[in-house]
């Protein structure tokens, strides 16, 4: 079986489980508290050197760190990644944007807000306009076209970057501005299940922004 060390809270965290429950893998969910240093314990490390949640151990004992390249690594031989070479490509083009242009900010944007009691005062005002130029790199591709990576399905660009978008409004932003991008967000949760964030009743699945 799978094991996923991972922080519910964290959006990063809960796309590898989206996935995971829309593929109808078994699996097992550790919880990890990232507010409470236990990404920087011995044993945590020994596992993971990033010191980062999530984290998948393989049924080998194997072990695979950053969230979207957990995403790549289950979702193959899936229809989540585009069989064409520029397609998968165009796919891996937001996977590394979401990381460098877009979880920085949105994400947190939101920690600060939700999890570290900042006002909006106390925020940086870079910090709320770098997400909004993302967001609104976003309401452009997503006014041309119905899935981020083009063509006629999600994929797992579109799963990647709903995780922080859907929760943007936690760090302060407003979508009212984005139609493109709230559609966007109810065909992205329809496509791949995705109901309101909630701790699992168990910590099987069956069938810093905190942390990357």
């Amino acid at each position: 079986m799978l094991t996923v060390h991972g922080d519910i809270r964290s959006g990063n965290c809960l796309k590898v489980k989206w996935l995971l429950d829309v593929l109808r893998r078994d699996y097992q969910w550790i919880d990890i508290d990232v507010m409470t240093g236990a990404t920087r314990t011995a044993a945590f490390l020994a596992l993971n050197p990033f010191g980062q949640v999530p984290l998948l151990v393989l049924p080998d004992g194997r072990t695979l760190a950053q969230s979207n390249a957990i995403l790549v690594h289950l979702a193959e031989g899936t229809h989540h990644i585009p069989a064409g070479a520029y397609e998968r490509a165009r796919m891996l083009e937001w996977l590394f944007w979401e990381q460098y242009s877009h979880e920085p900010y949105i994400a947190v944007a939101r920690f600060q807000r939700a999890f570290a009691g900042k006002t909006a005062e106390d925020i940086e005002p870079r910090l709320m306009e770098r997400g909004r130029v993302a967001l609104d790199r976003m309401e452009q591709a997503l006014s041309a076209n119905a899935w981020l990576a083009g063509g006629q399905a999600a994929t797992l660009a579109d799963l990647a970057l709903v995780a922080y978008t859907r929760v943007a409004h936690e760090g302060g932003f407003d979508l009212a501005p984005y139609p493109a991008i709230r559609d966007w967000i109810s065909q992205t949760e329809a496509a791949f299940g995705i109901e309101t964030p909630s701790e699992p009743a168990d910590r099987t699945g069956a069938a810093s922004s905190l942390q990357q």
